[in-house]
């Protein structure tokens, strides 16, 4: 079992079980403490009530998309390092995400190591 994320909170947000539970499970197996929810007001809450190292966001989730939830970081001051995911190739979304503070941007399918490999190196200070 790898420890590159010991001592560090990943939030996790998507709808899709399956693809929560093996990001999760990615990471609990590198060391992190994993929180995770399934809609975007389910993000905006664990993610003020947990203060997350690092939070993996799906961009279309039920009850405002992470989109969305960017906004309201960014209104309320809230920083956290966001690795965006999503299935949707266009690139005005993108532009749209990277503009309101997400640092990367990954496509769906997610290779799960190229996630964690983003991950370790947004929060060693290193570009992705």
């Amino acid at each position: 079992m790898g420890q590159r994320f010991s001592n560090r909170t990943i939030a996790i947000v998507d709808d899709d079980p399956d693809i929560l539970q093996s990001m999760e499970m990615a990471f609990r197996h590198e060391g992190a403490t994993v929180r995770t929810a399934t809609d975007g007001l389910g993000a905006l809450h664990l993610v003020r009530e947990s203060k997350p190292d690092l939070l993996v966001l799906d961009m279309m989730l039920p009850r405002s998309s992470g989109l969305l939830v960017l906004e309201k970081f960014k209104e309320e001051g809230i920083v956290v390092p966001v690795i965006m995911v999503t299935a949707n190739q266009g690139k005005r979304h993108r532009e749209f995400a990277i503009g309101l503070g997400a640092c990367q941007y990954l496509f769906k399918p997610v290779s799960l190591v190229r996630l964690l490999e983003m991950a370790e190196s947004i929060l060693s200070g290193k570009a992705a």
